[in-house]
């Protein structure tokens, strides 16, 4: 599971980044409308996620093999 998150990570920061670097070009082209500006908020809170849960396991598994080696 942990690797599908980490490869899942990986793309979807490809998608916000391309979606930035679109409404950049977007706004050099001409104005673009206000919902075009909301595009790369999806990508970015699954990074959020994906990236936290990324944070967390190694603290989650260091407390795991500390139970296991107090019994």
């Amino acid at each position: 599971m942990s690797i599908w998150i980490r490869q899942g990570h990986r793309w979807l920061s490809i998608i916000f980044t391309l979606t930035v670097i679109a409404i950049f070009v977007m706004m050099a082209i001409g104005k673009p409308p206000m919902w075009v500006f909301y595009t790369p908020l999806p990508p970015l809170f699954l990074l959020l996620f994906s990236g936290l849960y990324m944070f967390a396991l190694p603290y989650v598994r260091a407390r795991g093999v500390a139970r296991e080696s107090a019994r």
